[in-house]
């Protein structure tokens, strides 16, 4: 090996070098400062209210941060008060409703019983009779273990379930602290934004200097066109839900569209957690018609859910629909539900840094021009 590829090699290894500890780095300063991380991205996202305060309203910084941080504050409780109205209200609905449905499933359960599965048991009982010992034995032996099986599966569950209640509780004091040191990091951190970008731009370079503001700026526009793209797509869901709902001339068709529209967000249950419930139901009831309405409605929303997905995200983003769509796969399937917004998040820091030309100097550096 010539001394060109020597040093090649090593300045290769360099870079793997910085970019590991700086991920570990990373890791493990966020256990302690994570706090002032979430006081950053506050920051950061509210900063163009912060801005249009301070030079429209003519208000010094401090007292824009300030008003900014109340307004955040009172739309985030209004959202909670509105939450708590909808489930009290929803709680008495369903304590009057409820009992009349569980009568309903109860009979249908016993109804059930009765006509199949009692006809059922005894048909097992004489076909179990009319085999020999050996046979008899090894059944009565697969289900005890399964019975041992399923018992300590849910004596397990049991123990977990009520030995994490006291970590639960713990919690409540910690996200209180937790709250309080954002509130805080938040306040400072935007109070004093533009002074904070100038000092960490003298410690760089003016190619690193050039490189991340345009880092900077195309990540900037990204998050917000993540949240916009979501916000698109719930009120789609929404719109969706509502039209079908008036068409099958369900009650309360606009809290229930609501409801549903805020469930999409959830991964893995997403709309479904509603539909598939209510429809079960309505099959047993015997409302037939109304079941089959919902299930095609709940198919509606499923599909133009996976095929908006990645188009809305895409164009918000500004990133390739197929890229967008494949970010979204392999970001599921490596670390699950976060995936779903860590997958486009790390698509577009790449593309960022792409676009940055950050890959290209980062080449050159180790081809040494």
């Amino acid at each position: 090996m010539n001394k060109t590829n020597l040093f090649r090699f090593l300045r290769f290894l360099f870079v793997i070098g910085i970019v590991i500890f700086s991920v570990i780095s990373f890791y493990y300063l966020s256990k302690v400062t994570y706090p002032f991380l979430i006081g950053i991205i506050i920051a950061f996202m509210m900063n163009p209210t912060v801005n249009f305060l301070e030079k429209k309203g003519r208000m010094p910084r401090a007292l824009a941060v300030l008003i900014s941080l109340i307004i955040i504050f009172a739309v985030f409780a209004g959202l909670i008060t509105l939450l708590i109205a909808e489930i009290v209200a929803g709680a008495n609905y369903l304590a009057a409703v409820v009992p009349n449905h569980l009568d309903t499933i109860i009979s249908y359960i016993e109804k059930m019983f009765a006509g199949q599965i009692l006809p059922f048991y005894h048909q097992l009982t004489n076909l179990f009779q009319n085999l020999d010992a050996g046979q008899q034995e090894t059944i009565m032996t697969n289900i005890e273990n399964v019975g041992k099986r399923f018992g300590s599966t849910v004596g397990n569950f049991i123990q977990n379930f009520f030995g994490n209640i006291p970590n639960v509780l713990s919690w409540f004091p910690n996200a209180a602290t937790v709250l309080i040191f954002s509130l805080l990091a938040t306040f400072f951190i935007s109070k004093d934004w533009y002074k904070f970008s100038n000092m960490a731009g003298r410690f760089l370079p003016n190619r690193a200097r050039t490189s991340g503001k345009t880092v900077f700026v195309d990540l900037k526009k990204a998050l917000f066109g993540f949240l916009k793209a979501q916000a698109t797509l719930i009120s789609i869901t929404t719109i969706i839900i509502l039209i079908g709902l008036l068409i099958l001339r369900v009650d309360y068709a606009i809290t229930i569209a609501l409801i549903a529209g805020i469930v999409d967000i959830i991964p893995y249950l997403g709309t479904g957690a509603i539909f598939v419930p209510w429809i079960i139901y309505e099959v047993i009831t015997g409302e037939t018609g109304l079941a089959i309405g919902l299930a095609v409605l709940y198919i509606v929303v499923l599909v133009q859910r996976q095929v908006m997905e990645p188009k809305v995200l895409s164009s918000n983003i500004g990133l390739d629909p197929l890229a967008t769509l494949i970010a979204l796969f392999v970001g599921f399937k490596l670390i699950g539900f976060l995936g779903l917004i860590a997958g486009p998040v790390v698509l577009v820091i790449i593309n960022t840094l792409h676009r940055a030309n950050v890959f290209k100097d980062v080449w050159l550096f180790i081809k040494g021009d």
